[in-house]
């Protein structure tokens, strides 16, 4: 008969459920971290400026969508994880003010094609030398930030958002 040291019976003693819970629990503190170091160098408070054309040739500003809260997204067509929000992106904007800005992914017509292929429709500003993302303070796509009707940013953040979790924050900032 083998006998079990002591660790063995303290760790088999130890409920699953706490094991699990603690695995999440650094889960959550690891994503939250790399999220917070993501987005240190990223406004808050009042949102900068944002001004362009869109791919039709309307001119667009930020301050047009004050009033309410604005998705403003930023993407680009060679980005993996951008493709996976795509069609997010393409229902919010159905009943959410959404304006996005794909940066260096070309030319308004090269970007155009990109959206007529994959049946996208969202308003998109071409951002071809990346200097609007700059002014954002944008180091990686995607990033996304909700601005409330006063113009401040809400929420901010870097890497795939599910779009309930876009969602969501849009209606938190209806508060």
């Amino acid at each position: 008969m083998k006998t079990k040291n002591k660790a063995d019976k303290n760790k088999a003693s130890r409920p699953r459920w706490r094991r699990w819970a603690m695995d999440v629990f650094l889960v959550f503190v690891v994503v939250f971290a790399v999220q917070a170091w993501q987005t240190r160098n990223m406004p808050v408070g009042e949102a900068p400026p944002l001004e362009g054309v869109l791919l039709d040739g309307t001119p667009v500003s930020l301050a047009d969508y004050q009033g309410a809260p604005v998705l403003v997204h930023f993407w680009a067509t060679w980005c993996p994880v951008c493709r996976a929000e795509e069609g997010s992106l393409n229902s919010i904007a159905r009943d959410h003010p959404v304006l996005t800005v794909a940066t260096t992914s070309g030319t308004a017509a090269e970007v155009g094609k990109y959206l007529a292929e994959n049946s996208l429709d969202f308003p998109v500003i071409t951002d071809e030398s990346g200097l609007m993302g700059v002014a954002w303070g944008i180091r990686g796509v995607p990033a996304s930030f909700i601005i409330d009707a006063d113009g401040n940013i809400r929420h901010l953040s870097v890497g795939y958002t599910t779009e309930l979790g876009l969602r969501f924050r849009l209606w938190l900032a209806g508060f």
